[in-house]
C-alpha cells in the first residue's frame, strides 16, 4: 500500500496566495470586502468587482495601506457576458454579490425576482464558466460561493432569494464533480445573518411582512432559529473562506461549510 503523500502541520501552513489572481463579487462592501481584504493578506492580487465605484475605490486604497494588492473592477453582473469575461485568468472566484427583497409570493414583483435569479445564480455561473478554463490548465483553482443558511433552508417572504440560493448549491456541487480531476474544488460557505448592509435593509421589511415593530425583527424573526443569538461579524466568513483556499483543505469540495450559530441543528 502506497503510503500517503506528507502534507505539512496546520501552524507550517499559512494561507499564501502569492502569485494568484483573485476575484471577489460584491466586493464594496459586507462579506465581500471582508474577503478582499483577507485574500489581500495572503498577497493575492485582487479583482474587486462591483457596481459601487466609490466604495471599490475605498477598499483599494484601504488593501493598500495594508500592503495588499486590490484592482478594483467596476461591474453590473447583469451583464452576463462582461462577467463571464472579467473572469478570465482567475485563479481563486468567490462568488458573493447578492440581494434581498423580502415580499410575499403573490406581492413579489417578477422582475425583482429575475434580477435576484440573474445576480445570484446565472452571473456565478457565468463567472465559474470563464474561471475554469485557465484554472484547468494550470491544474488548480478554488471556487467559493457565499451561499447562505437560505442555500438549505427556507423562509416565508423570501422566494427569489431562497431558489438563487437552493441553486448555487446544486451549481457548487456540480462544479466541483467536473473540476476534481483538474484539481479545481468547488464549495459553499453558508451563513446564517450577516452583520452587513443587506441584512440591516431586511428588517424595515421583515417588520413589515410580520407585522410587529422593527425592534423586534433580530431576535424573534432573524435569529429564532439560531442557538447562538447574535449576528455573524464579516471577517468569520471571510475566515471560511480563506481555509477553502489553503492547503488544509485541498480534500474539501462539493460540500457546505455551515456557519449557521446551530440553525440548522433543529
Amino acid at each position: 500500500m502506497t503510503a500517503p503523500s506528507a502534507l505539512p502541520a496546520p501552524h507550517d501552513t499559512p494561507l499564501d496566495l502569492g502569485g494568484r489572481t483573485a476575484l471577489v463579487t460584491g466586493a464594496a462592501g459586507g462579506i465581500g470586502r471582508a474577503c478582499v481584504l483577507r485574500l489581500a493578506a495572503a498577497s493575492a492580487k485582487v479583482r474587486a468587482v462591483d457596481r459601487d465605484a466609490e466604495g471599490l475605490e475605498a477598499l483599494a486604497a484601504a488593501a493598500a495601506d495594508l500592503g495588499g494588492s486590490v484592482e478594483p473592477h467596476v461591474l453590473d453582473l447583469t451583464d452576463l457576458d462582461a462577467a463571464e469575461d472579467a473572469a478570465a485568468g482567475t485563479d481563486v472566484l468567490v462568488n458573493n454579490a447578492g440581494l434581498q427583497l423580502v415580499r410575499p409570493i403573490e406581492e413579489f414583483p417578477p422582475d425583482v425576482f429575475h434580477t435576484v435569479l440573474t445576480v445570484m445564480l446565472e452571473a456565478p455561473f457565468r463567472l465559474i464558466r470563464g474561471a475554469l478554463p485557465h484554472m484547468y490548465g494550470q491544474g488548480w483553482g478554488r471556487v467559493v460561493n457565499i451561499s447562505s443558511v437560505h442555500g438549505l433552508r427556507a423562509s416565508a417572504y423570501k422566494s427569489a432569494y431562497v431558489a438563487a440560493k437552493h441553486g448555487l448549491e446544486g451549481l457548487s456541487k456540480t462544479t466541483a464533480l467536473e473540476g476534481a480531476p483538474h484539481g479545481v474544488t468547488s464549495n459553499c460557505v453558508n451563513p446564517g445573518y450577516v452583520r452587513t448592509a443587506l441584512v440591516e435593509k431586511q428588517i424595515a421589511d421583515q417588520a413589515r411582512a410580520h407585522g410587529i415593530p422593527e425592534e423586534r425583527v433580530v431576535a424573534e424573526v432573524l435569529l429564532q432559529d439560531s442557538a447562538l443569538k447574535r449576528l455573524i461579524e464579516p471577517e468569520e466568513v471571510a475566515q471560511a473562506v480563506a481555509y477553502l483556499c489553503g492547503p488544509q483543505a485541498s480534500f474539501v469540495t462539493g460540500t457546505s461549510l455551515i456557519l449557521d450559530g446551530g440553525w440548522t441543528a433543529h
